[in-house]
């Protein structure tokens, strides 16, 4: 029996796609950089592209939760649940992953740091081992110059629109 690359967050929908609900973080050091992780899908060599951190949720988590607990497996940064605001951000986001058709429904938190924390690669999966390729902070500015792809492909006018508390109903965004 040959196990599912996606994982076991992943289902199905009703029209067959594969699904899931994932929590991401927007996290912002204070010089209002933010941290990205640059990945890309097997199927696809050669193809690579920057997100902000997260994942899938597992059976039961609340957003919040998943958000926390992303956040300490793939960048090594460990806080507090109250200390996410949001969601600011809601998408659905369809894209290919190991060469099967997938739909992400997601909500993006928002974790202000006071200052640059040391990141690490400790927590990744094997699978996010096998998929991701780099941690970094990332000037809004630089990243919209960058050439680089990245997700959502708004990012940096996103980031400009955040006031510096958000306490709001959360706004339903593209890719």
């Amino acid at each position: 029996m040959t196990s599912d690359p996606l994982g076991p967050e992943w289902g199905y929908g009703p029209d067959g796609l594969r699904t899931r609900d994932a929590s991401r973080v927007v996290v912002l050091d204070d010089p209002e950089r933010v941290l990205l992780v640059r990945g890309g899908d097997p199927t696809r060599p050669g193809e690579q592209w920057w997100f902000t951190v997260g994942g899938g949720r597992e059976a039961g988590e609340d957003g919040r939760r998943a958000a926390r607990r992303e956040l300490r497996e793939e960048a090594g940064i460990d806080a507090a649940e109250d200390a996410f605001e949001g969601p600011v951000w809601r998408r659905v986001a369809d894209f290919p992953f190991f060469g099967q058709p997938c739909r992400q429904s997601e909500e993006f938190y928002v974790l202000r740091l006071d200052s640059t924390v040391t990141l690490s690669r400790d927590g990744w999966t094997a699978m996010e081992s096998d998929v991701l390729t780099d941690l970094r902070w990332w000037d809004p500015a630089d990243l919209a110059a960058s050439g680089d792809t990245y997700y959502p492909t708004t990012l940096p006018a996103l980031l400009a629109e955040l006031p510096a508390r958000f306490t709001g109903e959360p706004r339903t965004i593209g890719d």
